[in-house]
């Protein structure tokens, strides 16, 4: 089961709560997080936000089309992802923005795709606000969870923070359609995959879709209604930690209903070593996720 976990109990290191999510990230990989601080209100606004976006005409979309760079900030088309080489490209739409880095700052001057430019649509008032007012909260929330999940392997609450200086934290919003009537059993709205990163702190408008692959080989449905959070651990964040955490197999087949969901991808810094301790390697966390972006986005595939 995925168990539902409470940021109050964990903020205050509750011991019973604390096994409860030591547990989800060593066996299970996914858990659901409520009393965040982050209301039911702040996460509609973004996804009304969102929807808004994806409502609207092809050419404001195309405008700011992610194909036209060399990284993954703004719009993404239809088929512009294949998560799992075996599957078809996934069918939703996304939009991506990230962090910025401040002039001046070291990072800043080697031009990495990660730190891109974030892309913006004209004409959709009140957009940009409503999404960095969100970034912004969110990025808090899944601080303080990394502090309590740094507790719950044995680490020092604060053994993360200096990876987070300069975060390669993208925040997504998610559009899958209706799932189409030519799609057959190569087509998802996003094929099973694990998350390439740390941590997902993911918020969806209700919606059920997301199904988590299960250690007995089940495929699991996780519903959560905005101000409920889905987590879920990425690749690196497992061999960053030796295996005290689980990145666990998870999809979107589709259904007759459209749905949005919002992840925020929390990663570290770039020149982050996430090899795992006591290994003697060096592994960049920020060559690991470029890798696997280039794997992924087509038009960077084609780069």
């Amino acid at each position: 089961m995925i168990p539902d976990l409470d940021m109050a109990l964990l903020r205050a290191r509750d011991p019973v709560e604390m096994a409860r999510l030591t547990h989800a990230l060593s066996e299970v990989g996914f858990l659901t997080l409520h009393n965040t601080g982050l209301s039911a209100d702040e996460v509609s606004r973004v996804i009304e936000a969102y929807r808004g976006f994806f409502q609207c005409s092809a050419a404001e979309k195309s405008a700011v089309d992610m194909s036209r760079t060399g990284s993954n900030r703004g719009w993404g088309a239809p088929k512009s992802e294949q998560v799992d080489p075996t599957a078809n490209p996934d069918f939703k739409e996304v939009f991506d923005c990230g962090h910025e880095l401040p002039e001046g700052h070291p990072l800043a001057e080697v031009g990495l795709s990660v730190y891109a430019p974030n892309l913006w649509p004209e004409g959709q008032e009140g957009f940009r606000t409503a999404v960095e007012a969100y970034y912004d909260k969110a990025h808090s929330v899944a601080l303080e969870l990394l502090r309590a999940m740094a507790v719950a392997i044995g680490e020092d609450e604060t053994s993360f923070d200096k990876a987070f200086d300069a975060p390669m934290a993208l925040l997504r919003g998610n559009y899958y359609p209706e799932r189409p009537d030519w799609a057959g059993d190569k087509d998802f709205g996003i094929a099973p995959h694990t998350d390439y990163g740390c941590l997902t702190l993911l918020a969806t408008d209700g919606v059920p879709g997301l199904e988590v692959r299960l250690a007995d080989g089940r495929w699991q449905p996780v519903v959560a209604e905005p101000g409920r959070f889905v987590i879920n651990f990425g690749e690196m964040l497992e061999f960053w930690t030796g295996g005290r955490a689980k990145a666990t197999l998870h999809r979107v087949i589709g259904s007759p209903e459209e749905r949005i969901s919002v992840p925020l991808f929390f990663n570290p810094s770039y020149d982050t070593n996430v090899a795992p301790p006591g290994s003697g390697q060096v592994i960049s966390a920020g060559d690991h996720l470029s890798r696997r972006f280039n794997e992924t986005y087509l038009h960077l595939r084609k780069g």
